[in-house]
């Protein structure tokens, strides 16, 4: 084995300090590492890998294991490269990559059943999940995080049996989630950015939006298609609540931080009732959630967006909320006051005279205001304080504050804002949605 892994290192397929690693065979002691491409593979049945020191795979240079892979607790894995897992994976020890480097890549691949479990977290620069195994390939029993990205190429990641939880750190994305391949479990978010939680359940990806904070905060997501009645009787409510969805609901919890975010679910026609897709002159539809402290559900308020083409999910439905916990949806009584501000909710920036701004009627009775206008996905792209009908409004460009860049001309389509105002001393929020046309 020392012969083997000297040549290796000559070869400068990847620098190694001995003892690097044992290889166990349950069946055959004959088993055989070889080395071909870069290939670390062994055929027979129950083979395993053992990682009991330092291994590192450099930038520029492919592993592939074709055998269970344990990293022992005196185990260090440094991936910089590309690390191909094709069986179970666990993780005793320290799976890390090297903070410099971007191209750090672990492929948890295949087409039988995958279980990733340990005592020590994994982390991964960039990881990949792609098994074709039916219904769930991957059973995730431990922590990971991600720290690039992490694309979901096919297969769904099944966090819920043994009570696994992929992380997101600052900064980190994920590409490619759908109802093909998405994480069934606690999904965490670390970090200020906008992000969408990959999370669904059974055959169904049902993502929930959290828009962009001002601080480090952590927040964990779950979705789960179960009646959530079950847990808290959708009797106890506020009096403005008319039906709660019996079909599926979502957990948000706040790990770090303060803040009140801007939160938006899914709709789906495979799985939310028929009768929340539609608003009447007496109903709205809003997010509710539950309210441990009052005892009953709460109508935190919401704007349904219009049909969305091209995802996985039909709509979206946006509030800020005011707490953390167990939120789905309901259809609630419209608000029937008189409103003394009129909301001009399409901006055609093309300087022709007509709906060049975003008007807000009446909105100079109120100087004390902010208005945040958000994207589709949460990104929050203009904010001002004191808006009002003549030189502080809304053009149709990005004021660049978080992650579009200050001065574009932003795209075609449908976007949130968030209106708060002061009105005889008592504060006021007005939200929905207006419609930029920039062709």
């Amino acid at each position: 084995m020392e012969k083997i892994y000297n040549s290796m290192k000559n070869n400068n397929f990847y620098n190694v300090k001995l003892p690097v690693f044992t290889a166990v065979n349950k069946k055959d002691t004959s088993c055989i590492l070889g080395l071909f491409a870069a290939l670390l593979a062994c055929n027979q049945g129950n083979a395993q890998m053992v990682n009991e020191g330092d291994l590192k795979v450099n930038d520029n240079t492919i592993l592939s294991v074709y055998m269970d892979y344990q990293n022992t607790n005196s185990g260090n894995l440094i991936n910089d490269g590309k690390l191909y897992i094709f069986q179970n994976w666990k993780n005793d020890g320290i799976v890390d990559f090297t903070k410099a480097s971007s191209n750090g890549k672990t492929f948890f691949t295949g087409t039988g059943d995958q279980y990733i479990e340990g005592a020590m977290q994994s982390n991964f620069q960039n990881v990949e999940f792609n098994n074709t195994s039916d219904p769930v390939p991957f059973y995730l029993g431990t922590k990971i995080s991600v720290n690039n990205k992490a694309e979901f190429v096919q297969g769904i990641v099944n966090g819920v049996s043994l009570d696994g939880l992929v992380i997101f750190n600052n900064n980190a994305i994920h590409d490619k989630a759908g109802d093909q391949s998405f994480v069934d479990g606690k999904v965490q978010k670390i970090g200020k950015n906008d992000f969408e939680y990959p999370v669904g359940a059974e055959k169904f990806f049902r993502p929930s939006f959290q828009a962009a904070t001002s601080g480090d905060n952590i927040y964990t997501t779950q979705y789960f298609k179960s009646n959530s009645s079950s847990l808290h009787p959708h009797s106890s409510k506020e009096e403005s609540i008319q039906v709660i969805n019996d079909q599926e609901y979502w957990v948000v919890t706040q790990d770090k931080g303060a803040e009140k975010i801007v939160l938006s679910l899914t709709l789906d026609h495979d799985t939310t009732p028929a009768q929340f897709f539609s608003e009447t002159s007496t109903t709205r539809l809003a997010i509710v959630r539950w309210d441990e402290a009052a005892g009953k559900w709460v109508n935190e308020g919401g704007v349904l967006s219009d049909p969305i083409a091209g995802e996985a999910y039909s709509n979206l439905l946006t509030t800020t909320v005011r707490g953390y916990g167990l939120f789905t949806m309901a259809l609630v009584t419209a608000d029937q006051k008189p409103d003394d501000l009129i909301v001009y909710n399409a901006v055609s920036p093309n300087d022709d005279g007509i709906n060049d701004t975003f008007h807000i009627k009446g909105i100079n009775n109120y100087p004390d205001n902010t208005l945040e206008i958000y994207n589709r996905w949460g990104v929050k792209v203009y904010d001002a304080n004191s808006y009002n009908e003549s030189d502080n409004m809304f053009r149709g460009y990005s004021d660049g504050r978080v992650t579009i860049k200050r001065g574009d001309k932003l795209p075609t389509g449908t976007y949130f804002y968030i209106l708060k105002y002061n009105k005889d001393g008592k504060g006021q929020q007005k939200a929905g949605y207006l419609y930029i046309n920039n062709q």
